[in-house]
């Protein structure tokens, strides 16, 4: 063996790129991560959860309200027409409007609100602005906020749907 033998340059070493590969590729991994957490929304992230606690516990006085009061409803779709004939226990509700809150399971962009106006005693008339399709959450609520009805409904509904203080909707 003879110390003339022509050697490789660094690039072309084996034993370079394999103890080279492995740093990079954790470097890499880490711009990678970096950028997305960047990027995504933290919404879920909170500052003040006795903030959200209090209002939690506001929610669940409004629903304990709408049950004692007895409030039932019976919602039914024509189309993009919306109909709503309210009960309380002391008779037909006497609100001048309702508000209607759909939220979609995962998709918060979707969520829509509709405004039922009166028509006549306990009848509430309302429009949808698109077809809407799929499984919804819906916050029946009065114009004082100091009540709701809340469940859970499939769209487009075939048969009325009822809304019942205190229990989940059936289709």
């Amino acid at each position: 063996m003879t110390d003339k033998a022509p050697v490789a340059p660094w690039y072309r070493q084996p034993w370079f790129w394999f103890l080279t590969i492995f740093p990079l590729a954790s470097i890499l991994w880490g711009v990678t991560m970096l950028i997305i957490s960047a990027s995504l929304d933290t919404s879920m992230v909170s500052d003040d959860y006795s903030k959200e606690g209090r209002g939690i516990n506001m929610a669940i006085a409004r629903d304990h309200k709408a049950a004692e009061m007895g409030i039932e409803g019976e919602l039914s779709f024509e189309g993009r027409k919306a109909e709503l004939a309210l009960t309380t226990r002391n008779g037909a509700a006497d609100y001048p409007y309702v508000i209607l809150n759909l939220y979609h399971p995962t998709l918060s962009e979707n969520d829509r609100v509709i405004q039922f106006q009166r028509l006549a005693n306990g009848e509430y008339s309302g429009r949808l602005l698109e077809d809407l399709s799929g499984r919804w959450y819906y916050d029946l609520q009065s114009p004082e906020n100091d009540w709701r009805v809340k469940g859970e409904i499939r769209l487009p509904a075939t048969q009325a749907v009822i809304l019942s203080a205190g229990s989940e909707s059936k289709d």
